[in-house]
């Protein structure tokens, strides 16, 4: 050991020191700052699958994968680090004396190929990251970049120390091996062993290796300890407590039923709620639970979300990532003054500190920040464009590789604007009271709910308050009932059903809206009104039923989610089914027998809450195929489809920046050179419908691509007229929507629909 060693080492320890304790201090400061949101009790178990899911998603990157492109690499990294600490500790030893390695294991010929490998993982993994970075830059056109609004320096940072370090891993061994430290065989060297032979003999520039090895680790500790707003770097701790206290402990992302309305950790009771006590939904950043704190510390600023976003994507100020950043940002420079005690009442005023100067000691910045509104356009951290562009279509929340549950956040702040602060989009006033005094946003009379069964050549049975032999509850849904496009998909629905002898009953009048759209706009009050109601009348239907026959089958996407996923939560619990799924079933009995293919290029379009919402992606997709459509994939299909822009109550709100939601996702299906774009929701269909005739009225789309429920594209091959006269190929045709006459449609290839085909289809 010589003067050089014991300089270096000295040197190691007392950057190490400060390092470290400067880094722990960070730990526990940022401890402290997550629990400064509301506690949350539905986090603390089962253990087992929730340690399942933790090593499942970050063992096998199941989640990073995603982008299969990024998961490979930053696989590497994560390993690298995970393991590489064991050659950053040795570095201690390395300093001093070169000739230090571990006992037992040090110079072992498993643990070199190890070294090897995770030196040259964590190099290969950090360059290739940060090329992925370089090429998606924002500098690319308007928003293709998932990376724009991302800190770059800070992300570079980081793959600068993950290169360096393993740099130093490899720089270190080959130092050894060309100073006759070491000898290993080629197998366990493959890249250090030659490179050695290029190297001087030096036992110096072996400490000084370890040096550099360490200084990069200690250099990181230092800058994260003193940055607690760095995601990319807190990840790397913070990610793995944020899946194992994800929403769902059997591993699911956080879609489907929304968070209960949390007070105190608690779901709330509307009835018995103190608005003096009680706290509804998110009205300032503490009010967010912990594992909300959590999830901002967590962010990682990757833009997987973004990049998914249908808001973001067309030009809305929405980016789910930023949304989160923010929160972060404004809630750790406000820790300071609510770890001081601040407190501010529901007017604004000081109830926390007291005293002549009760802000003495707390920063002017955490002060400052403690006056901020939440939500507002004037200075707020949160913009209100913001928060209403959200459609809740959870493409964000499937996506992020750390489980950040954004639009359970979304929908807590939406709450507090509605039913605190009555600060919401003016449309959204006409649906909420159309809701309470009509039972369905669209301000029907309930004795009209049945008169989409009137042209109906055979009778739909009415509960009368006897269930009695049927065996599933037709949920019509209001868009079912009231709005025209969609009586279409009911019709065809019902008359499957009685086709395949399937007996089922409907509840005419008795049935209101689930509450989906007044949730989502964050009007618990009147979401729980409506389902407490209908959980009532349902549970008289199906008095005498015992619970494995309680089956409920829905037309409707977000009734389908409803029922399904939050009324168990309010005493409904049936088994509920999405109507594509029984019809998919029916066809596999042979109890419904397509005899009249459907020969037409058919695009299927992904329901958000059929599809990432409730995982249902094959049974519809099967019924084109079965309906002998040929079926063309959008690019953006499955779990990464496209919204139509009705989820989140922006049904019933205008959509005044920038593109039209429905109008993107249409352009999308048109590329496809679609005769029909088919989809199994009625909100969809409405969107989907207005963005085809929006480009037939611009001369973008051919007048015959029409939209359908794949329920009808069933019907028409199910149902033959034998008095039906075939029309003649070229023959003018009035559209339609794939009504059924018992012929099978015109082949696009016999009679263009107008839209090109795309090169790769032809």
């Amino acid at each position: 050991m010589g003067a050089l060693q014991i300089t270096l080492g000295v040197i190691g320890v007392a950057v190490s020191v400060v390092a470290w304790g400067v880094f722990v201090a960070g730990v526990l400061r940022q401890i402290r700052i997550i629990r400064l949101g509301q506690p949350d009790a539905t986090r603390n178990g089962p253990f087992v699958p929730r340690l399942n899911t933790l090593i499942k998603e970050f063992a096998a990157h199941t989640r990073m994968n995603k982008l299969r492109h990024v998961g490979p690499w930053h696989w590497l990294v994560m390993w690298g680090f995970l393991l590489g600490s064991l050659a950053l500790f040795e570095a201690y030893g390395e300093t001093f004396n070169p000739h230090f390695a571990w006992p037992i294991i040090g110079h072992w010929e498993p643990w070199q190929l190890l070294l090897e490998l995770l030196g040259l993982g964590t190099v290969v993994g950090g360059i290739a990251l940060a090329i992925i970075r370089q090429a998606n830059h924002p500098r690319r056109a308007d928003r293709q970049s998932r990376f724009a609004g991302s800190n770059f320096k800070q992300a570079y940072f980081v793959e600068a120390v993950v290169i360096i370090e393993g740099i130093g891993i490899l720089g270190v061994k080959a130092f050894k091996i060309a100073s006759g430290i070491e000898d290993p065989a080629l197998w366990s060297s493959f890249v250090t062993q030659p490179l050695a032979e290029l190297l001087p003999t030096s036992t110096a520039a072996v400490s000084i290796m370890a040096l550099i090895k360490l200084l990069s680790g200690m250099i990181w500790l230092y800058v994260v300890g003193t940055t607690l707003t760095m995601g990319v770097a807190w990840h790397r701790f913070s990610a793995f407590f944020n899946i194992y206290f994800k929403r769902e402990d059997d591993g699911g992302v956080a879609l489907g039923k929304l968070k209960p309305m949390m007070s105190g950790g608690k779901p709330i009771d509307l009835e018995e709620a103190d608005p003096d006590e009680d706290t509804f939904g998110v009205g300032k950043v503490e009010d967010f639970s912990w594992k909300g704190w959590l999830d901002f510390s967590t962010c990682t600023e990757c833009g997987r979300c973004q990049s998914q976003c249908p808001a973001w994507n067309t030009g809305k100020p929405l980016s789910p990532k930023l949304v989160i950043t923010q929160l972060r940002d404004h809630a750790y420079a406000k820790a300071p003054y609510l770890l001081a005690g601040g407190k501010k009442d529901m007017a604004g005023d000081e109830v926390g500190l007291t005293g002549d100067n009760p802000y003495a000691g707390i920063d002017v910045l955490a002060i400052a920040e403690a006056d901020r509104a939440l939500i507002g356009d004037d200075g707020g951290v949160i913009d209100p464009d913001v928060l209403w562009s959200c459609t809740t279509c959870g493409a964000c929340v499937e996506q992020c590789p750390v489980d950040i549950e954004h639009v359970d956040h979304i929908v807590d702040m939406r709450r507090y604007q509605v039913m605190i602060e009555s600060n919401f989009p003016t449309e959204l006033n006409t649906m909420f009271k159309n809701l309470e005094n009509k039972g369905n946003p669209w301000g029907q009379n309930a004795k009209d709910r049945m008169a989409w069964a009137d042209d109906l050549d055979f009778e739909v049975p009415v509960f009368d308050g006897d269930f009695g032999d049927s065996e599933y509850l037709f949920w019509v849904g209001c868009a079912g009932a009231f709005e025209d496009r969609a009586k279409k998909t009911t019709r065809a629905v019902a008359e499957l059903l009685h086709i395949a002898g399937v007996k089922y009953t409907v509840l005419g009048p008795e049935e209101t809206c689930t509450g989906d759209p007044a949730r989502r706009a964050g009007n618990e009050f009147v979401f729980q009104m409506l389902a407490q109601q209908n959980v009532e009348v349902l549970n008289s239907v199906f008095e005498d039923v015992e619970q494995a026959k309680r089956k409920i089958v829905v037309t409707c996407a977000h009734c389908f989610n409803t029922l399904a996923n939050e009324y168990p939560d309010l005493g409904g619990n049936y088994e509920v089914v999405h109507h594509t799924q029984l019809l998919n079933r029916l066809v596999r009995e042979k109890r419904l027998t397509p005899v009249a293919p459907i020969a037409e290029d058919v695009t299927y379009h992904d329901p958000c809450y059929l599809g990432r919402h409730n995982k249902v992606y094959e049974a519809p997709r099967e019924l084109v195929g079965a309906s002998g459509a040929a079926l063309r994939e959008m690019p953006r299909h499955g779990d990464r489809s496209m919204c139509c822009g009705a989820g989140g109550a922006r049904m019933w709100m205008e959509e005044r920046i920038g593109k039209r939601i429905n109008v993107e996702r249409v352009d999308e299906a048109l590329g496809t050179a679609p005769s029909k774009i088919a989809t199994g929701c009625p909100f969809c269909r409405v969107m989907l419908t207005d963005g085809v005739t929006s480009r037939q009225n611009d001369g973008k789309a051919s007048e015959k691509v029409e939209v359908v429920d794949v329920a009808q594209l069933l019907l028409s091959a199910v149902k033959r007229d034998e008095q039906k006269v075939p029309v003649p190929v070229g023959a003018a045709t009035s559209g339609g929507e794939a009504e059924a006459d018992g012929r099978a449609d015109v082949p696009t290839d016999e009679a263009p629909t107008g839209t090109a085909q795309a090169e790769e289809d032809k």
